[in-house]
């Protein structure tokens, strides 16, 4: 019977292990001291913000981003039909170390445009700087992030370079959730410490809270007018990017670059739901179905299964019994595992370890949201006041 327990829990020590200490971090950025060496050959950037009701975010995102400690930078928010005063409060916040800051208001969302890509286009349009850095408006910049960023792209030898910072989980929902979705994507995409060429094109991946590109990269690709119809825009722009012969560099930034994505539960469900089907067929292709019912299988065979057939066995009382104490035993030793596994996943995702004992919960969020995506896919997305099917705009509100 102790054979049989031992090899029967060995599937779910495996994968424990591997929440645990599998993850995969991209390799840090260098030190300011070395950024700023690079002085007077550093080249010119653009900064290009897409906001939309951002009115919470946007003073904070552009004051450190104004401070950046850089000799040749502008930055231009594209305030994407806002209502809720973004525009307003972007045109008060004083240029700083910035050749200047300008606010550009969005025109009409266009037949076959996603809002993000549509603001981020609008933001690159004429301008002329070497390279482009488009960030999102509910991230903090540390001041001497920019310089280092364009140091690590220029020694990667690379096209473009996506940076991964920390992400801020405020409420009890994103507490909860987000490491399970940190931890989900970290088993994904591995091995990605050397830049990404096209060789590497199904592994590529690109966060687009911060994506730097060169100018001439950009424009060979088609910029944001070759990603107008993705939600999922990142993505698609690390494939079509490494596609076409370029270079990715990914790195981790650390404090110096923050943000918190979602400030509840319920946006936390909104915002993967809109992003994790899709994801998973730029992703897998024609296997993406199967990928999110994997994804779901996993979640709750590895982190729900366990845990409740322990819990309804102990509560019955069936110790004594001998198959039944043989599968208590079992699910005891499995859901222990896992909790020692997200008590490091939980304190990776720098979240209080004591949520590792509500792990289950958080897997179960986890299994709705595939669910949930999957049954949307492209057929409905809704999105910061916008409402998509297809494509297409089939109504926006404040």
């Amino acid at each position: 019977m102790t054979a049989i327990l031992l090899i029967a829990t060995l599937p779910w020590l495996a994968v424990a292990a591997a929440a645990a200490f599998a993850v995969w971090v991209p390799p840090p950025l260098r030190s300011p001291d070395a950024a700023r060496s690079a002085g007077p050959l550093l080249p010119s950037v653009r900064i290009v913000v897409p906001a939309r009701n951002e009115a919470e975010n946007i003073g904070p995102c552009l004051r450190s981003l104004t401070l950046q400690d850089y000799p040749d930078f502008r930055i231009t928010v594209v305030d994407d039909c806002s209502t809720d005063g973004t525009g307003r409060i972007a045109r008060s916040v004083a240029p700083g170390h910035a050749r200047r800051v300008e606010v550009l208001d969005g025109a009409p969302l266009p037949p076959g445009w996603f809002g993000k890509s549509w603001a981020c286009a609008q933001g690159a349009r004429g301008t002329t700087e070497d390279l482009l850095l488009f960030t999102d408006a509910d991230t903090l910049h540390g001041p001497s992030l920019l310089g280092l960023a364009v140091r690590a792209l220029a020694e990667d030898e690379a096209s473009a370079l996506t940076l991964f910072g920390r992400q801020e989980l405020g409420s009890f929902g994103e507490r909860l959730v987000q490491p399970h979705l940190f931890t989900l994507l970290g088993l994904r995409f591995r091995n990605l410490a050397s830049p990404l060429g096209p060789e590497r094109q199904g592994d590529a991946v690109a966060n687009g809270q911060y994506i730097l590109v060169r100018r001439s990269a950009y424009d060979e690709i088609g910029g944001h007018a070759s990603l107008r119809s993705e939600v999922v825009e990142d993505l698609r722009f690390a494939q079509r990017l490494t596609g076409a012969g370029h270079r990715l560099s990914l790195r981790t930034a650390g404090e110096g670059l923050s943000t918190r994505m979602y400030h509840s539960l319920r946006e936390v469900l909104d915002g993967w739901t809109k992003n994790l089907a899709i994801g998973a067929s730029q992703s897998a292709g024609p296997l993406g179905r199967l990928a999110l019912v994997a994804i779901m299988g996993y979640t709750v065979v590895a982190w729900v299964l366990p845990p409740a057939v322990f819990a309804l066995l102990a509560a019955a009382g069936t110790l004594g019994a001998r198959w039944p104490g043989a599968v208590l035993l079992w699910s005891g030793a499995a859901t222990l595992a896992g909790l020692l596994a997200w008590v490091r996943a939980y304190g990776r995702s720098g979240v209080p370890r004591r949520y590792a004992l509500l792990f289950p919960l958080g897997a179960a969020v986890l299994a709705h949201i595939t669910l949930r995506s999957a049954w949307r896919g492209h057929r409905r997305v809704e999105w910061k006041g916008r409402r998509y099917s297809g494509g297409e705009v089939l109504g926006e509100s404040g």
